[in-house]
């Protein structure tokens, strides 16, 4: 038999559902957990007043301080943002959100492996964009002593960056050094020169290895770092042909007894190699140009598997300076051939060459008249290929923006590779009556065939992504200003910092100005930011009995 108890309690629970509906009970039981998991909103509703009367006791003065030290802040922060995004071309919030917190939050990594799967296609564009990231060694670069040095005396500047000379250095190790070495004293003393950080360590022990036997890598480092005009670098270059022959007719004996003469032989080729190559430049300095250009076609005649040097890049440019167009041509022929790689030099100067058949009599309003001939369409079409090779060339050959000393390296498609070709070849266009004109005004029109250059080519592959951080690396940051195409956008973060301190700086100001209708306005702010709460608790009260509400209030 039931207990009175329960049976009272079985008549009060048939009262309660008779008296709820059905839809009511089903909210309920919704609400329950949503409710329990909100308990601590719910507190504030009990904290209300005294939230408001904390509000009333605040002065303006506190306004003000508030907003100029959030003003200030965002000030900092919009300073460092702008600072980095200058120095690195990137924004270091978004940077460390990418990087930190991207992968805190389940971010996935689309270099992985296993998250990747690439065409064939797409991996050899990946791999030809590595290869055009190459740094490679400056044809056309200054001597150190002569030039470089000088240009620091007068000015007060490094134009070279350390990692320039790093590289420069690692280049000495790999051309003038071989295994050999410490069997002869005077090469195991230029072994350990080429790796001297201090220059004048380096000429010490250059003329350590001379005192002991006519050392032609000693008169390479001499002529390049010591000597302090182009004649004296000449005359140590003349004395480092004749030992500099002399080793290799030796090697040349015994490079196939074994494999450590092969390495010797292969050496002391570098060695004579770079010499000659250094004295045609010297010639060409000095302007005996035709001795120049005979020096240099009797090199690429001797040599012609060492095309590492670029030794045809100097002949160019000597033979636009005897404007001799039919012999450029015709190195042109071979060397702008499809299966070779190409260059600043080799695309702009074809550029030139067809722009200096039309450049005399273009005129642009005669053109958007009657429209372009043949032969002005050929001409820009190579004006339009030069550009897409490399879109930093024109703003230098038009003097949009002022030159500096090309680096002892340079970035294919880069702004080091645009400096290095303006500042030898800008004369050869000035020279062309018309050609600057006829550049002035088709270059631009390059962008529009190639509106999303990181993502397709017209003529070459996309444009690599990691020349803007190479340049910096090579160029001198601190007086020049790093070109970097494509254009890029202001970081949202930096538009929403400045954002930022101009609104909280302006509500500091107003606050200041007019104390009582500002705290008018943020406790109607505030008013109007909690009234969402308000009404949300509003109509909970009144769908809940008031005896539960009271509890949840408790919990």
């Amino acid at each position: 038999m039931a207990e009175p108890g329960a049976a009272a309690a079985g008549q009060l629970t048939a009262c309660a559902l008779s008296s709820w509906t059905c839809p009511r009970l089903l909210f309920l039981l919704v609400m329950l957990p949503l409710l329990y998991l909100l308990r601590v909103p719910f507190k504030i509703s009990d904290s209300l007043t005294s939230v408001s009367m904390f509000l009333n006791t605040l002065t303006p003065k506190f306004y003000v301080a508030l907003t100029g030290t959030s003003s200030l802040i965002s000030g900092l922060i919009l300073i460092f943002e702008w600072w980095y995004f200058r120095k690195y071309g990137t924004s270091f919030i978004e940077q460390v959100s990418v990087s930190h917190l991207r992968p805190l939050l389940g971010g996935v990594d689309n270099s992985s492996p296993s998250n990747s799967n690439p065409s064939n296609s797409d991996a050899d564009s990946s791999r030809q964009s590595v290869s055009e990231c190459k740094v490679w060694r400056n044809p056309l670069n200054l001597f150190r002593g002569a030039e470089y040095n000088r240009y620091t005396w007068v000015t007060g500047r490094e134009p070279l960056t350390y990692y320039d000379m790093n590289l420069s250095a690692q280049d000495h190790q790999t051309f003038f050094t071989c295994d050999s070495d410490h069997l002869r004293p005077a090469d195991a003393i230029m072994q350990k020169a080429w790796r001297e950080r201090n220059p004048q360590a380096r000429i010490s022990a250059a003329h350590e290895a001379l005192d002991i036997e006519d050392c032609a890598t000693a008169y390479i480092l001499l002529a390049e770092e010591e000597a302090t005009t182009i004649v004296e670098a000449e005359k140590l270059f003349k004395q480092a042909l004749k030992a500099g022959e002399g080793c290799y007719r030796r090697s040349q004996q015994t490079q196939h007894h074994g494999t450590q003469h092969e390495t010797q032989h292969r050496r002391d080729t570098n060695v004579l190699v770079y010499i000659k190559r250094r004295l045609a430049m010297c010639s060409r300095k000095l302007g005996r140009t035709r001795e120049a250009v005979k020096m240099m076609r009797d090199l690429m005649k001797e040599f012609p598997l060492l095309s590492m040097f670029n030794i045809h890049e100097n002949l160019l440019e000597s033979l636009l300076e005897l404007q001799a167009y039919a012999d450029v041509q015709a190195v042109l022929a071979k060397y702008d051939d499809i299966s070779l790689p190409k260059s600043a030099t080799i695309c702009y100067t074809a550029a030139l060459l067809k722009a200096r058949a039309v450049s005399d009599k273009f005129s642009p309003e005669a053109a958007s008249r009657r429209g372009l001939s043949p032969a002005e369409m050929n001409a820009v079409e190579a004006i339009h290929r030069a550009v897409e090779f490399n879109p930093h060339v024109p703003k230098y050959l038009l003097e949009m923006k002022s030159l500096i000393l090309p680096p002892e390296h340079i970035l294919k498609r880069g702004d080091s590779e645009a400096i290095a070709y303006a500042f030898f070849h800008l004369q050869h266009w000035k020279r062309v009556e018309g050609a600057l004109n006829l550049l002035h005004c088709t270059w631009e029109g390059t962008f529009r065939m190639i509106p999303y250059p990181l993502e397709k080519g017209h003529l070459f592959y996309p444009y690599p992504v990691c020349t803007e951080t190479a340049d910096r690396e090579l160029l001198p940051t601190v007086f020049h200003e790093v070109s970097v195409y494509p254009k890029k956008e202001l970081p949202f973060f930096i538009l929403f910092t400045a954002g930022l301190c101009s609104f909280t700086a302006m509500l500091a100001l107003l606050t200041h100005q007019f104390p009582e209708l500002m705290g008018v306005f943020a406790k109607a702010f505030l008013s109007t930011l909690f009234a969402p709460l308000n009404f949300i608790m509003e109509k909970v009260e009144n769908i809940l009995p008031s005896s539960l509400w009271h509890q949840l209030t408790r919990i």
